[in-house]
C-alpha cells in the first residue's frame, strides 16, 4: 500500500518545481509574441488580446500535462499502469517522457513554425499580416492540446466545441475581412455580446430547470420603451431604471408562478404574457400621442456612456457594460458552481423526484428563475436605451432567436440538468463573432439567419449524442 502511494503524486518540491517552469515556459513564449507584436508595429489591444489568449493556453497545456503524470487514475492503478517513483522523481525526467510521448506532434509543430517563418519572409502577403500567423498557431496549438487532454474534452465537450468553432471564426475572420480583429471590432463585438449576454442570463436559469423563457423580447422592448417614457414623465432616471427593474421581475414571477402550475403550456404561457407586456406598454405609452411603439425623448448621459460605443470605464476607452458583463458572468459561473441555489438548480433539472425527496421546493427555484429573467430583460431594455438613444418596442424582437440559439451552442441542455453559465457565454461570443464575420462579408440578415441555423443543427446533434444525466442517475 505504501509502494502505491508513493505514485501518486509528486513530493511538494517537485509540484513546486512543475509549477515554476510551467509559469517561466508561459512568460516566456508570451514574451516573444509581444516582441514580435511590437516589432511589427501592431496596436496595443491587438497584442495584449493575443498576450493572454497564448499565455492561458500553455498555462492549460502545462497544467494538464502536469496533472497528468502525477496523478494518475484510479483505473491506471488497477492495471498497473501507474508511473515509477524514478519517472516522476524529477523534472528533467518528465521532460524527456513528454518528448517521448508526443514527439511527432512536436517535429511537426517546428516544421510548421520554419515553413511558416521562411513564408513570412519571402512573401509577406500571403498571409496579409503576422497577425493571421499567429492565429493559425492558435488555431493549431487548440487542436494539439485536444488530442492530449482526453479527459477535459469529454468531460466538457460543449465547451470544448464551442471553444474550437469561436477559435476557428476569429481565424477565418482575421483572414477574410480587413480589421476584423482590430481594437474598434473587438470593442464593438464585446458591446454587443455583453447585451446579448445580459438578456441570455434569465434563458440559462430557465433552461436549466427544463424550460423555456419566450417573453425575453417583449420585456426588452417594454422596458426600453417604458423606461423613456417616465423619464420624460419628469421621474428621476435612476429612479426609473429600479421602477423598469421591478416590474421586470414581477412579470417574472408571473410567468413563473403561472407556468409551473401549467407545464404543459409554459412555453405558449411564455409567449402569450410577452404580446401582453409589449401591448400594454404601447397602449400606455402611446396615450395622447401619434405613435406607436415609439418614444422620444432625451436619454441621461449617465446611460448613454454606461452603453454607447464611445463610453469610457474609469478614463479607459470601452464602456462599462462590457465590465458589467463580466462581472455577472464571473458571479454566476461561480455561483451556480460553489452555492446551494446553484446545485438544488443543478438538481431539479437534472432529477426533479429526487429533488423533491430532498425537501427542495420545486416551485421556489422555478418561480426565481423566472423573476431572473424578467430582471435581466429589463436590465437590457435598459441598457439598450443608452446605446440606441431613442425608446423602440421592437429593439427586443431579435433576442428571440440569439438568447435560444446562445444558450444552445454554449451547450446547455434544453431538458435541464447540464450545462451554465459559462457554456452560454461561449455560445453569445461564437453567435457574435460569427455576426460580425457575416457582416463583414456583405451577408444579408435573411442570410445570417440561415447560417445560424446551419450552425445549430450540428451543435445540436453532437451534444445529442451524449446521454442526459437523467438517465445516468
Amino acid at each position: 500500500m505504501s509502494d502505491v502511494d508513493l505514485t501518486l503524486a509528486a513530493p511538494p518540491s517537485e509540484s513546486r518545481a512543475l509549477k515554476w517552469i510551467g509559469l517561466g515556459l508561459a512568460i516566456a513564449v508570451t514574451g516573444i509574441g509581444i516582441g514580435f507584436g511590437a516589432a511589427q508595429g501592431l496596436p496595443a489591444q491587438e497584442i495584449i488580446l493575443y498576450a493572454a489568449v497564448t499565455f492561458a493556453l500553455v498555462a492549460w497545456a502545462w497544467r494538464s500535462y502536469t496533472d497528468r503524470r502525477v496523478a494518475p487514475s484510479p483505473a491506471a492503478l488497477a492495471r498497473g499502469e501507474a508511473p515509477t517513483a524514478p519517472e516522476v522523481a524529477g523534472t528533467r525526467a518528465s521532460l524527456r517522457a513528454l518528448v517521448a510521448t508526443n514527439w511527432p506532434v512536436i517535429i511537426a509543430l517546428a516544421v510548421l513554425l520554419i515553413g511558416l517563418g521562411i513564408i513570412a519572409l519571402v512573401a509577406p502577403r500571403f498571409y496579409l499580416s503576422l497577425l493571421n500567423v499567429i492565429s493559425l498557431l492558435i488555431l493549431l496549438a487548440l487542436l494539439i492540446f485536444s488530442a492530449v487532454m482526453t479527459k477535459f474534452v469529454v468531460a466538457n465537450k460543449s465547451a470544448f466545441i464551442g471553444l474550437a468553432v469561436l477559435v476557428g471564426l476569429i481565424v477565418v475572420g482575421s483572414l477574410e475581412v480587413d480589421g476584423f480583429i482590430s481594437g474598434e471590432n473587438i470593442k464593438s463585438n464585446l458591446l454587443f455580446a455583453s447585451f446579448l449576454g445580459l438578456a441570455c442570463v434569465g434563458q440559462t436559469f430557465v433552461a436549466l430547470l427544463g424550460g423555456l423563457d419566450l417573453s425575453i423580447p417583449f420585456v426588452i422592448g417594454a422596458a426600453n420603451v417604458g423606461l423613456l417614457f417616465l423619464i420624460g414623465l419628469g421621474v428621476p432616471s435612476w429612479l426609473a431604471v429600479i421602477i423598469v427593474l421591478v416590474i421586470g421581475v414581477a412579470i417574472g414571477v408571473v410567468n413563473g408562478f403561472l407556468s409551473f402550475r401549467l407545464q404543459g403550456q409554459a412555453l405558449i404561457l411564455t409567449l402569450g404574457t410577452g404580446f401582453a407586456v409589449s401591448g400594454t406598454t404601447q397602449i400606455l405609452t402611446s396615450i395622447g400621442t401619434r405613435y406607436s411603439g415609439n418614444v422620444f425623448g432625451k436619454v441621461p448621459l449617465w446611460l448613454t456612456n454606461f452603453a454607447a460605443m464611445n463610453g469610457a470605464t474609469f478614463g479607459l476607452d470601452f464602456p462599462p457594460v462590457i465590465l458589467l458583463w463580466v462581472v455577472v458572468a464571473i458571479i454566476l459561473i461561480l455561483g451556480l458552481r460553489h452555492t446551494v441555489y446553484g446545485r438544488h438548480l443543478y438538481g431539479l433539472g437534472g432529477n426533479r423526484l429526487s429533488a423533491q425527496r430532498l425537501s427542495i421546493s420545486e416551485l421556489q427555484y422555478w418561480v426565481a428563475a423566472f423573476a431572473i429573467s424578467g430582471g435581466m430583460s429589463a436590465m437590457t431594455g435598459a441598457l439598450l436605451l443608452g446605446w440606441s438613444g431613442g425608446g423602440f418596442i421592437g429593439v427586443g424582437l431579435p433576442y428571440l432567436f440569439n438568447t435560444l440559439a446562445a444558450v444552445v451552442i454554449g451547450g446547455t441542455s434544453l431538458i435541464g440538468g447540464i450545462g451554465g453559465y459559462g457554456f452560454t457565454v461561449i455560445g453569445v461570443l461564437v453567435l457574435q463573432v460569427l455576426t460580425s464575420f457575416l457582416v463583414g462579408i456583405g451577408l444579408s440578415f435573411q442570410m445570417q439567419q440561415f447560417i445560424f441555423g446551419l450552425l445549430i443543427i450540428p451543435m445540436v446533434a453532437l451534444y445529442g449524442r451524449s446521454p442526459h444525466i437523467r438517465t445516468q442517475v
